[in-house]
C-alpha cells in the first residue's frame, strides 16, 4: 500500500476546472494591487491562461504533501508573473 500510495501521489494531476480568462481578468482588476497588475500583464503577454494553468498546477504539485492553501497559490502566481 505504501508503494502504491507514493506512486499515485507522485503522479497526481492538479487541474483548474472551467477556468475562464475573462473571469480571471475581472478578479485581477478588482483587486488592483501591484501583484495583480503584474499577473494581468503576464497573461496578456502570454495570450491567455494556458501557460499559467500548466505552470502553476505543476508547481503546486510539489506542495500536495504539505498542503495547498491560498498563500501557497498566491506565491506560485507571483512567481509565475515574475518569470
Amino acid at each position: 500500500m505504501k508503494h502504491l500510495s507514493r506512486y499515485l501521489l507522485d503522479r497526481i494531476i492538479v487541474d483548474f476546472e472551467n477556468i475562464d480568462i475573462e473571469e480571471v481578468r475581472g478578479l485581477l482588476r478588482e483587486e488592483d494591487s501591484q501583484e495583480s497588475r503584474a499577473l494581468l500583464s503576464k497573461l496578456i503577454e502570454d495570450h491567455g491562461l494556458d501557460d499559467l494553468a500548466i505552470t502553476v498546477a505543476d508547481c503546486l504539485k510539489a506542495h500536495i504533501r504539505t498542503g495547498i492553501d491560498e498563500a501557497c497559490i498566491e506565491e506560485q502566481l507571483a512567481m509565475y508573473s515574475e518569470s
